[in-house]
């Protein structure tokens, strides 16, 4: 099989010949792929990192985003399915974390693919969310959501322009993370590693040990030092975590 990526679903920043593994990473309510635009570099040479691009942004930006995460999920196993050649290992931040997860469990009962390990950070286990519908709320509610959180470079929430760029990017995602409710935890066959930060606004240490209940194979978490987007700056420390636990 080639290596060569080819899908509007994925963007990979080194060209890898070879690869001995995969990591899909999968980007926060929001986000696009060029957040993780570095962690291509940050493995060894047989590492292949893919980043998920969402619709609605970026050089997908024409197209409608996806508010629901049954379709999300739905639409990203499937553009995954070519590249189960190697061995796969998921991380999810916040939003993406529950994506993650949904396509672990996809390609479990779908097409009897287990990942290496499941990766998430920042987001309660999917029993225990508490959905809201921001996604209703008018655009400074959004604004001010993003900057609450962080990870969104204030020059574009500042700038009227590409804010009415984004924003229905923006609001698609927080569709999907507030229509995805509390469900039934079912397990995963492969260990769960849970990240989060100690100064998080909206995610808690208790909220990440709850993955456990996911996580027959086996489950780890580790606190690092800032907020919801403590990735930024312990990026290290958590390219790290993540080597140790393919």
């Amino acid at each position: 099989m080639s290596t060569e990526v080819r899908s509007n679903w994925f963007r990979v920043y080194r060209t890898t010949e070879l690869p001995r593994r995969r990591l899909l990473v999968l980007p926060h309510a929001g986000g696009s792929a060029s957040f993780f635009h570095d962690w291509g570099e940050a493995f060894d040479d047989g590492t292949q990192v893919m980043v998920a691009q969402y619709p609605g942004r970026q050089d997908r930006l024409v197209e409608p985003g996806i508010e629901r995460m049954e379709e999300l999920a739905d639409e990203v196993t499937a553009a995954l399915l070519p590249f189960l050649d190697v061995p796969l290992t998921l991380f999810g931040h916040s939003m993406g974390a529950s994506l993650a997860y949904e396509i672990a469990l996809r390609l479990e009962s779908r097409h009897q693919v287990s990942a290496q390990s499941l990766h998430v950070s920042s987001r309660k286990a999917p029993h225990r969310l508490t959905p809201k519908a921001l996604h209703l709320a008018g655009d400074d509610v959004l604004v001010a959501e993003m900057r609450r959180l962080g990870g969104t470079v204030d020059a574009l929430l500042d700038d009227p322009d590409l804010l009415e760029m984004v924003l229905p990017a923006i609001r698609s995602d927080f569709a999907v993370v507030g229509t995805y409710g509390p469900r039934v935890p079912v397990p995963v066959s492969c260990p769960v590693h849970a990240y989060v930060g100690d100064s998080d606004p909206v995610i808690t240490a208790t909220d990440m040990a709850a993955w456990a209940d996911v996580a027959p194979r086996g489950f780890t978490q580790r606190h690092f030092t800032g907020g919801h987007f403590y990735l930024i700056e312990r990026r290290a420390e958590l390219l790290r975590a993540l080597g140790e636990g393919w």
